[in-house]
Formats: structure tokens, sequence, C-alpha cells
């Protein structure tokens, strides 16, 4: 790689003024981008590929060679229908992927348009020249080994088939949910995480005696496995057993301590040693957000090395380890956080995003996993992720976004002055891109002292002494962070396109980004007191709510609140214990009792469990006053769609004045674009009527 700087100049993401007197922009148009995910890289090719979502149309895009983009899939309806788990064959000619999201507890998959017919979560193939998907099984986490085999899970259990479809998918017997399978190099061996309840083993599955071993079996829980190189060794994760009355759950249980050890087994003897195990303080606990947004907790790299997460720092970095053992090296350093990352095809060097330098957006960097200073390859005022190396070792493709412009795939290399984005023709021709606003990053402080950041979105055109009405928009997670830009998931460059909208119709627009949210440190992120252990994240809200009175610009009384999942909690907490500051909100399937059905855990202490209740919108319907949407798909299975029912019997008995939207067979993450047009065009006319001042 050459040390030399890379300067983002995207044609496509230049900055253009916004003039007042243009003709005011639709919903429709802000969210007709399609949105990219899924990037992918073939092995011993220069081949890339994609999922683009085209308004809830999901197909499978590539790109090789000159790197012209084209259309493999032809998925033309707006269905609900996801793509997902997208991998090349290792000769780069077949592309495995699955279609159709998970089963929920009653074991159905996700069916929005409510087709009598059904529908179904399937592993299917399509080869690079055909475009002609053929259908595997049933099934999801598809792994396709060297010698041409598939391996996938359908209902908690392994099943094989060859790529070529010759053969009819064979079932791996093993007791407990199997999950994750993972070929070695040469294909000979199939490992798993088979979860046993309150256990878990590693397994590896031979292929030519066709036997099933289990790697130094305990009572503890192993995960997180991954291949050596050479195929001859498997480390994983390692985490203690904890007593059956131990509290459970991320919302409502006690912060604590959960250490985690690294072993490696050998994956013919089965012999297993530890080799190295975290400290016992709350900083160096397992990473879990490693697997939330993140490249894995734990992977094999180049020289005998492992590359783990942690956050021991305070925040989340990569370390490298001996395989043998020894002291983990930082390779990531700074008061920042490292958030997705890949390896070059060789192994020795690793391509990451970050917010090191900008902590509003995100950059890529590479680093050897060997030590040295990481190196920055794009900065400015865009926003990249995603990097993945493609076989040459010099080429590399990422996802890239703007302030005006949403995320599309580039392809570049360490040398390049400019970068081109690729498939312009699936680019909306009627984009708003010159109409729409330059977000503000905005900093201010919590009446505790914590340090807040937000972007604000202010319309132009505005009279001298003009007070215009405000939104505060929370987004969900909590461990997420809207940026000074277009969102790199899906959900939220949604919201962020909503809330060009809303300043497009005169509202001045606050995304905050309140304490138990990402980007901030694992301190912020971790914030004593949040959720259902006493709701501290609800004084940044008030905070900002105080912030907008405090601006020339905004009418302190018309100041609503918006947002979704643990959006929507904060928006109903707010509703409820200030609807003198907060003057309407809309509510799209947010939490509104933590102990609802204990769903957030178990073996939850009664004082506790208190807490909880008290620390949710249900106990504010007294002092609630401001009227509310409601917005709730009945399929959730993020967050029960009992929450809303509850909610709203209660406030009906306070006379509060209630609307809703419900989608029948809806999920969290609508899956339908229908859907998210219909939510965004109810919430801007919900804010409409009730903030905007009569004309005179």
């Amino acid at each position: 790689m050459k040390h030399s700087v890379l300067s983002i100049v995207l044609l496509a993401f230049v900055f253009s003024s916004i003039a007042s007197a243009q003709k005011p922009i639709t919903l429709e148009q802000v969210l007709s981008a399609p949105f990219p995910s899924d990037l992918t890289a073939a092995k011993k090719s220069n081949r890339i590929a994609w999922i683009f979502d085209q308004q809830g149309k999901r197909n499978i895009w590539a790109a090789e060679a000159g790197f012209a983009a084209r259309q493999v899939t032809k998925y033309n309806e707006d269905d609900g229908q996801e793509l997902s788990d997208l991998a090349f064959s290792l000769d780069g000619n077949t592309i495995v992927y699955v279609r159709g999201g998970g089963k929920n507890a009653a074991g159905q998959v996700p069916n929005p348009t409510s087709n009598p017919a059904g529908a179904e979560q399937a592993v299917w193939t399509v080869t690079w020249t055909s475009g002609d998907p053929k259908r595997v099984d049933a099934g999801n986490s598809p792994d396709v080994s060297s010698r041409g085999t598939i391996s996938f899970v359908k209902d908690g259990q392994i099943w094989l088939a060859p790529l070529d479809g010759s053969e009819k998918p064979q079932q791996l017997v093993a007791r407990g949910r199997n999950l994750n399978p993972r070929w070695c190099p040469d294909g000979s061996k199939l490992a798993f995480v088979s979860a046993r309840g309150d256990h878990s083993f590693i397994g590896v599955y031979d292929a030519s005696p066709k036997t099933v071993e289990f790697l130094s079996p305990s009572v503890d829980s192993d995960s997180n496995f991954v291949w050596s190189l050479d195929g001859k060794r498997i480390a994983f994760v390692r985490r203690p057993a904890e007593p059956r009355d131990a509290p459970q759950g991320f919302f409502i249980a006690p912060d604590k301590p959960h250490p985690w050890a690294i072993w490696v087994a050998d994956a013919t003897t089965r012999a297993a040693k530890e080799i190295w195990h975290s400290s016992a303080t709350p900083r160096a606990s397992f990473p879990y957000m490693a697997e939330d947004t993140g490249g894995g907790v734990l992977n094999w790299a180049a020289d005998n090395l492992l590359v783990i997460a942690s956050e021991e720092d305070g925040w989340q970095h990569l370390y490298s380890l001996s395989a043998d053992g020894g002291a983990p090296k930082l390779l990531t350093p700074g008061n920042c956080e490292v958030e997705q990352w890949s390896f070059t095809p060789d192994k020795k060097a690793l391509l990451f995003n970050s917010n090191c330098g900008d902590v509003d957006r995100r950059h890529l960097w590479s680093t050897s996993i060997s030590g040295g200073a990481p190196i920055q390859w794009t900065r400015g005022e865009g926003i990249e992720w995603s990097p993945v190396m493609l076989s040459d070792g010099q080429t590399f493709a990422f996802l890239a976004s703007g302030v005006t412009h949403p995320a599309r795939p580039v392809v570049s290399n360490f040398g390049a002055s400019s970068m081109p984005a690729l498939a312009a023709e699936a680019w909306p021709k009627d984009f708003p891109s010159d109409r729409l606003v330059i977000p503000q990053q905005a900093i201010f402080k919590a009446t505790d002292g914590l340090e807040l950041h937000a972007q604000v979105f202010a319309p132009s055109g505005g009279k001298p002494g003009e007070k215009r009405p405000a939104l505060i928009f929370l987004h969900g997670g909590p461990i997420r962070q809207m940026l000074l830009g277009w969102h790199y998931m899906y959900y939220y460059s949604n919201s962020y396109a909503m809330n060009q909208y809303l300043a497009s119709r005169g509202y001045i627009v606050l995304a905050l980004n309140y304490r138990s949210g990402i980007g901030y440190g694992r301190a912020f992120r971790e914030a004593v007191g949040r959720a259902g252990r006493g709701a501290t994240e609800y004084q940044d809200v008030v905070a900002a709510g105080k912030y907008l009175q405090s601006r020339s610009d905004v009418d302190p009384k018309r100041i609503g609140l918006w947002g979704g999942s643990y959006g929507g909690y904060l928006t109903a907490l707010g509703l409820g214990r200030n609807s003198d500051l907060f003057a309407a909100g809309v509510d799209l399937h947010g939490v509104h009792d933590w102990p609802t059905d204990n769903w957030d855990g178990k073996n939850i202490p009664p004082e506790l469990t208190k807490l909880a209740h008290d620390s949710s919108p249900v106990t504010s319907v007294n002092t609630w006053r401001s009227p509310v949407l409601f917005i709730h798909g009945d399929d959730d299975r993020n967050v029960y769609f009992t929450q809303t029912v509850d909610l709203v019997a209660r406030l009906r008995d306070k006379n509060v004045d209630i609307e809703q939207l419900v989608f029948p067979d809806e999920i969290h993450d609508f899956l339908l674009y229908r859907d998210w047009l219909a939510a965004y065009h109810a919430a801007s006319d919900f804010f409409d009527r009730r903030l905007k001042a009569p004309e005179k």
C-alpha cells in the first residue's frame, strides 16, 4: 500500500447551494434513492456484489474489471422480501444469498403484504452470467466451501447441499440449536455453534468420516469461532457460566462485568487451551457492539496472529494477539471508535472505518496487523463505510454518502484522486440534492454537565424575527449515532431523509445523540441509570428542548418529538413527563413499559422491576396532555405490539388526544417501501396540524 492520502472527490457528491425560491421537494423524491448494503468481494477475481433496495424492490447488483455495474436479479415488486447473507463461491462464478426474513416466536416468517400464499426464508444461488436464481432450500446463514458444498441453517439445524444443485439437501444431525456454520479453508471440515440453553459448544463436522466432535466441552458458553488460515486450528470465545437465578437482560438488569476468554483448539485432536482472558472490569467486558455493528469479535489473520475487538481503554478498538498467547497489541489507538473492519486478501492488513478526528462522521483507514500508525484514506464532508479489499490487493470498494446525497457503492485504489460512484443509472433523475439543507453540528450540555452532540436541520428562506416550529428526532437502538450526512443504515437513511423533508416544510429539526448511543466511548454508551435503570438519558431530551427554546428562530411553544423504537420510548417519555415543553409527538414502535411480560430479561428482583416500571412512559399518563400519533406494525419482533396496545388503552382513560396508524403483518424495520411512505406522510401531516400556526 502506498502511503498516500485519498481525497474524496465524488462528482455525484458535490455540494450545491440551496435556492430559497425553488419548487418544494416531495417525500417520494427524498426517499427515492436506492440504498446499497451487503457489499462483498470475490476471493480470486476483482468482482464485487451488493444489494440495492430501490423503493422496496431488492436486487443483487455486481461489477468487475472496468467496474460497469449491472443488475443480476430481477425482483420487481415492493413485496417486503429482504435479501441478505451475500457471498461468492471460491471461483467467483456463483453468488449465494438469502431471500426472506427470519421467523418470529410463533415460527412465522415476515409476510407484510398478507399474501395468502404465505412467504418463506430460503437460500438461493445465482450464477455470474445467467441471472436466473435457483432455490436451494428453506434456511439462512449459508457458507460455501472450497469444494462446492453449501452449509446453511434450517429450523436450528445444519443442512448441506451441493452448489450445483445435483443432489437434495441433507441434514447434519446434532442436538441443540445449531448456528453459524463455517467451512475450513480446504472444505474438509465444518465448524458450528451448538447452543444448549445455559451453555454452548463448538462442534466440528468432518466430511470424510461424517462425524461430529465438540471442542473442549464445558459448562460455559462457547461462540465466535474462527478457523486458522491453514485449517488446522480453531480459535473461539468462552464466556463463564452464570447461576440460573442471575438477573439477565440489556435494559433492566444491573450493570456488571462480563468477562471472556479466547481458547485455541486443534481441529483434529480437539485439544484446547486458553491463550488469553479479559480482566474482570466493566470496560473489559465482552464487546457485544462488535457483533452488532462491527467486523467480528475475533478474526484469524496472517503470521499466527488473531485480531480481537475490545473496549479495555474505554473505546471500541482492534488489537492483535498471538495465537499462542501473550499480551494484545493495540492497532487502532485514539479517543474514537472503530466500527466496521475487514482484511486484505493476504490477511496482513486491516481496512476499517472510524470517527477518529471527525466524531460525527465515518472515514476509512488501514493498518498493518503487526502494528504501526494507521493510515487515513478518506476524509472531508462525506461518510464512508463497509470497506472490502479486492483480490488484486490494490483495489478496494466501499459505500459512501454525503450531506445531500444518499449512499452509493464506490471502487478506488490507494493512489486514486477521484472516485466515481457505481450504478449511476440507478440514481433517480429528480432526486432533489440541490434543494436539501446542510445540517450543522450543535454541542450543548445536559443538566448533569454531560456534553451532547446533535445535528440541526434549519430551513432556508426564513424572515427576520420569524419563529418556526421545531422537532427533535430521537434515534433507536440505542447503540446508534446520527451523523452529519446520510446514514449508513437503511432505517436511519430513511430518518435522515425524513428530517430533510421536515426541514423543507419549515421545521427546525434537531437529531439528538443522547447518552447510551455509540460514537462517544463506552462510558457514554453504558451511562449509569440508563433505560429501565432510571432513564437518565431523558435529561438529554429535556436539554435538547431547552436548547431549541434558546434559539431566536424557534417558537418555544411549538416543539415536538419523533422517533422509533428506543426513540419512540423517549418520545413517549417526553410527552408524558413534559407536555409543558413538548407540544406533540410521533411514536413509532416505541417501548412503553420495560417490565411488560418481562420481555427484556428474567430473574429481575422486585425493586428493579419497580424501578424499570417507574422509568417507563406508562407511569406518566396522569401528566400526559400533548397529542400523539402511534405508528406500529403488529408483527414487530423487536418491540412487541402489546407495548402500544397497553399505552393507548391507558391514555384513552385520560382523554389524551390519540391518533394511530397500524400496519397489519409488518415488522419493526418496515419491509414495505409503501409503509415507510405512509408512516412518514402521516407523521408530517400530524405535525402540520398540531404545530404549524394557522395561516392568517
